[in-house]
């Protein structure tokens, strides 16, 4: 906090007790609950099998590559925290969001994997609590910080896909 009661963007930012990977993992146990306990419909074959392997490693993928940009634009990976940079390069050039997308490629190819419905519907619930608690607050943040040079990469680039 600044002596003057005047906030910075940086810190107005609400405190996330639960960040993204934590959420992926939270859903990768729901995934493996309701395959165990609740399928709804099952699903089997080499093709869902090969599906969701592929899937999985597409969303290792992303976050490897979104993650190390971040580095290389030498700003934070967490959340809401020290941005130094807009990265508008490599995978961020087709989505906005690469390593959200990476954790939702992740999910639904554990999904296929289980071979369960009820663990491909995990995803969207996954994808909503994101978009509310974390793309769409980040967005509102890089327009503070970024303006014009912001609205013309979202003019460009997709939020997922």
């Amino acid at each position: 906090m600044t002596t003057n009661g005047n906030e910075t963007l940086q810190e107005r930012r609400p405190r996330r007790i639960i960040y993204p990977p934590v959420w992926l993992v939270i859903c990768l146990i729901v995934i493996f609950v309701v395959d165990q306990y609740f399928p709804l419909q099952r699903f089997t074959g080499g093709l869902p099998q090969a599906l969701g392997s592929l899937a999985i490693v597409a969303g290792l993928l992303l976050l490897v590559l979104a993650g190390g940009l971040f580095k290389k634009a030498d700003t934070e990976l967490i959340p809401f925290r020290e941005v130094r940079a807009l990265v508008t390069d490599g995978v961020y050039r087709f989505t906005r969001n690469p390593m959200y997308l990476g954790m939702a490629l992740i999910l639904l190819g554990t999904g296929c994997t289980t071979g369960t419905v009820a663990g491909l519907l995990v995803v969207p619930v996954f994808m909503v609590i994101i978009e509310l608690r974390f793309i769409r607050p980040e967005e509102a943040m890089l327009r503070g910080l970024f303006g014009a040079e912001f609205e013309a990469y979202c003019a460009r680039v997709r939020r997922w896909l």
